[in-house]
């Protein structure tokens, strides 16, 4: 039996469900009303559910229609199962499912697809409990970019996996692959590689006399108020700005890209100097708590991904600060901003645009009783062959430099060839690496004097930020 361990808030369960169309207009309303929800994102939530679940590039193609079976495929895994641990329930599970299924026809395997939190946050607290646990129930699991050094204790090396991939013409890019591997150890096979990016409309960027999108987070606020000024009166639902803002690990993402463009550090630098506290960091902060109920609305400090995308899809938003996964859902056939957006780096400041690292990775648990198998498959997720397919069908950056060559590729993702050089070497990562195994509780520390700030229980900033930096210093004294 298929086990599901998607453990969402209200909020973004009421907003998926009405994405996927798995709730009726008069559901979503009670639910609302039990929640004491907004009007304003009631209005955001009841729209998203006219827009329904978004297609793929490929037209009338069947989900998983670009997958193609890797050369050095050849196992026969009758009679053995593999739990495996993906995305949430969400745009992308249809393509999960469809690799599973792939998977499964090529070795005789049987793959039970789990699904996994859509809040980090979430997610690795489930992971640390079954792995604490030693529980035999997941094979393979979907990691973070910033999880290696947490989950190194519970990891099977992947180093023989990585090396024949090399062998078969598949080249991870090297500072993603040194990401997973903790001294000599492969602990996770890159799989898809991420970083902020910025989604802009450009029939309303015409329709009010802007030329291009913005390359400042002043240009920003300009433009979206611009904008808000002549959208709004028709359409109060209408924003100017949607990013990720609740208290999770998405608002790291943010609050350091913020920072980071502002002249004002890595949160903890590369010695493990607190730096969150500085002026630069303090003014970045003030910045987007200004945001706040102006150019973004005030239910932005509950948004995780998928929250904001659902304001951006029901074309709502003049600009949407997400991963590059939103490219292909936007232009998909049914959108109905296909032909009306644009995607390009985020606005920045004095330190010019900063788009944080991110990313995810196939692990396998030391405590699988299906090692082989779980190998195999783990190695087949993230071959040269899937990930061409995810970055068709799915829009999510590979991890291999061979398949950014390649024309189908660049052809139905043309931001890709842009974004290579970002991932060969460019953009911003999170502290992991020097908070090493105590990452999460930077993170946490973090994320949540953020959000208290956005959401106004802060009236003093600086102070609050200085005992922000009280926190970490603490954390990393145990480092």
């Amino acid at each position: 039996m298929k086990k599901d361990f998607f453990i969402p808030t209200p909020v973004n369960k009421m907003m998926q469900d009405a994405i996927l169309g798995r709730s009726s207009r008069r559901e979503l309303i009670k639910r609302g009303s039990a929640l004491g929800l907004s009007t304003a994102l009631m209005g955001t939530i009841l729209r998203a559910s006219s827009v329904g679940a978004q297609a793929t590039p490929g037209g009338d193609k069947p989900v998983g229609w670009s997958l193609t079976k890797p050369d050095w495929l050849d196992a026969d895994l009758s009679g053995q199962t593999v739990n495996i641990v993906l995305g949430s329930d969400g745009p992308g599970a249809p393509f999960d499912q469809a690799c599973c299924d792939f998977f499964a026809e090529a070795t005789g395997a049987t793959v039970n697809y789990i699904k996994g939190a859509e809040s980090a946050t979430d997610r690795l607290t489930f992971y640390t409990q079954t792995f604490n646990a030693q529980s035999t129930d997941v094979d393979v699991a979907q990691i973070d970019v910033i999880w290696p050094g947490i989950l190194d204790l519970h990891a099977e090396d992947l180093s023989a996996e990585a090396d024949e991939l090399k062998e078969a013409g598949a080249t991870f890019f090297e500072r993603i692959l040194d990401n997973n591997t903790i001294e000599g150890k492969v602990v996770s096979l890159p799989w898809f590689t991420d970083a902020g990016v910025f989604y802009y409309r450009t029939d309303l960027l015409e329709k009010y006399g802007f030329s291009a999108a913005p390359t400042t987070w002043d240009e920003l606020e300009q433009q979206a108020q611009t904008i808000m000024d002549g959208e709004v009166p028709g359409n109060d639902a209408f924003t100017g700005f949607t990013f990720q803002a609740a208290a999770y690990e998405g608002l790291t993402c943010n609050g350091l890209e913020w920072i980071n463009s502002s002249g004002g550090g890595k949160i903890i630098e590369d010695d493990g100097t607190v730096t969150v506290n500085s002026a630069e960091a303090v003014a970045a902060i003030e910045m987007a708590k200004g945001w706040v109920g102006g150019i973004a609305p005030s239910a932005v400090t509950g948004y995780q991904e998928e929250d904001g995308r659902g304001v951006w899809q029901g074309g709502n938003a003049a600009f949407h600060r997400n991963w590059p996964y939103v490219y292909s859902i936007s232009a998909a056939d049914d959108s109905i901003l296909q032909g009306k957006f644009g995607l390009t780096t985020l606005p920045g400041g004095s330190n010019g645009s900063a788009a944080c690292l991110g990313g995810w990775n196939m692990m396998v648990s030391k405590y699988s009783p299906n090692k082989d198998a779980a190998k195999i498959m783990a190695k087949y997720m993230v071959s040269k062959e899937t990930q061409r397919a995810r970055a068709i069908e799915r829009s999510q950056n590979p991890t291999i430099r061979e398949v950014y060559d390649e024309q189908d590729v660049i052809a139905a993702n043309p931001f890709m060839k842009e974004l290579f050089d970002v991932f060969d070497g460019g953009a911003v990562g999170r502290p992991s690496n020097v908070a090493k195994d105590l990452y999460n509780d930077v993170s946490v520390a973090f994320f949540t004097k953020v959000n208290e700030i956005l959401t106004g229980q802060h009236d003093d900033i600086a102070a609050a930020m200085d005992d922000l930096a009280g926190e970490l210093d603490d954390i990393m004294q145990d480092v």
